[in-house]
């Protein structure tokens, strides 16, 4: 249990400028992909969160040579220092994104013993489809609670995906880098970061082909040299800053993302009524009197995030009007929403999908972040609501967003740690 919370004091219109950091998405698969790699390499933008720095701990407990400097946002990893192939429980229970190790531990020494991941309790997040990825592969994979265990040598094949698999796009990814021969991924993941992941191992000399489509193609090779790699920028802290500026009637300039990446939540803001201009790294969400509710389905990228629903949710709370929001990739996105009802939200929860009639007052009370997203949407609530909001278990949200607080409190919002 943290030992603070987060007290938020509403109603305050944020205004001004401010940067978003490098992706957190990106950055837990690039760091253990960095173990492809034959000799040191640098990553550039890497955020200051915890999960990061779970990966800093399991990379060293392995034996790489590891530094990571938060102020520049630099690291240096060596990994031809590894000696280990096994990562016991106790540390991949800290985050979802630990499984990553089992492609990049099967490309970097051919065999891997990763225990099972934790991170947020958002819903049934199955890895079927990474076991199935590299038995393709040839891997000979023993799945025994609580470890996964894993044996090459790997031969590239073609890898049917049965449904969208962020994670299992990735990860297969990072152990065909490295196969002999030729891998096809069929119904890849489209998303920023697998794209992110791709460029980085080709810029150490591999060669991967159509990230950003459904079908990738990885030629094997036997050798990734050195390379220096800047993450992309975060694409839900960008949007969850859009939402932040909307949802207190705001006029926020986001500097340093990638408006592409934005366009399905862009679209949404600019239906419920928000004024957003663009330019090449800058997003401007405008001032606005009241916003009208709209329509969400969850989907896989270029659809709207399923990672920015509970804090779109959250903003369509005090909506003109009924919104309708249709989670369908997670089973308990919606926890968020309960914990708004003590403030005043009238929402209506039938299994997948939460009816939301908004109200023109949220009220500051007490509530609890129960994962990462949740966490940011009752910040986005307390920005919003009338009086004190305060937030228990604001540990979630460091795990994905860097200096959110700091951030805020620069745009005028009245946010603080308060000990427990």
């Amino acid at each position: 249990m943290d030992d603070y919370k987060l007290v938020i004091h509403g109603e305050n219109a944020l205004k001004g400028d401010t940067y978003v950091s490098g992706g957190k998405n990106t950055s837990v698969a690039v760091i253990p992909a960095a173990l492809l790699c034959d000799e040191p390499c640098v990553l550039e933008n890497i955020p200051d969160i915890e999960d990061v720095h779970v990966l800093v701990e399991i990379l060293r407990l392995l034996g790489a040579d590891i530094s990571f400097d938060p102020a520049s946002k630099r690291m240096e990893i060596d990994p031809t220092t590894v000696t280990k192939c096994q990562v016991p429980y106790a540390y991949t229970q800290k985050m979802r994104a630990s499984y990553y190790l089992i492609g990049a531990l099967l490309g970097h020494c051919g065999e891997a013993e990763v225990g099972y991941p934790g991170g947020c309790s958002i819903g049934n997040r199955p890895f079927d489809l990474h076991i199935k990825g590299f038995r393709s592969l040839g891997a000979n994979v023993e799945d025994r609670w609580p470890t996964i265990t894993a044996t090459g040598p790997l031969e590239g094949a073609g890898v049917f995906f049965d449904r969208i698999t962020v994670g299992g796009t990735i990860n297969v990814m990072m152990a065909a880098a490295k196969a002999e021969g030729n891998t096809i991924l069929y119904n890849a993941a489209r998303e920023p970061h697998v794209v992110d992941l791709a460029n980085f191992i080709n810029s150490m000399g591999g060669s991967v082909k159509g990230a950003g489509t459904d079908t990738i193609r990885i030629k094997g090779v036997k050798r990734l040299h050195h390379s220096t790699y800047a993450v992309i920028p975060d694409q839900i802290e960008t949007g969850t800053l859009m939402i932040a500026a909307a949802a207190t009637r705001g006029e926020v300039t986001i500097h340093g993302c990638i408006p592409t990446h934005m366009e399905s939540l862009t679209a949404k803001l600019l239906e419920m009524g928000v004024p957003v201009t663009e330019s090449d790294d800058a997003i401007r969400i405008g001032v606005l009197r009241g916003h009208r509710a709209v329509n969400i389905k969850t989907q896989e990228y270029p659809g709207f995030p399923t990672d920015l629903q509970q804090p779109m949710s959250a903003m369509l709370t005090m909506a003109k009007g009924r919104s309708v929001v249709i989670e369908s990739i997670f089973e308990n996105r919606f926890k968020h929403l309960r914990e708004m009802m003590r403030m005043g939200a009238q929402v209506t929860l039938l299994d997948q999908t939460a009816i939301i009639d908004g109200v023109s007052k949220l009220y500051g009370s007490p509530v609890t972040a129960t994962d990462l997203r949740a966490g940011a949407a009752l910040v986005v609530a307390g920005l919003m609501a009338q009086g004190d909001t305060e937030i228990y278990e604001p540990g979630f949200i460091t795990r994905g967003y860097e200096r959110l607080e700091e951030k805020l409190r620069s745009l005028g919002a009245d946010i603080r740690r308060e000990k427990i």
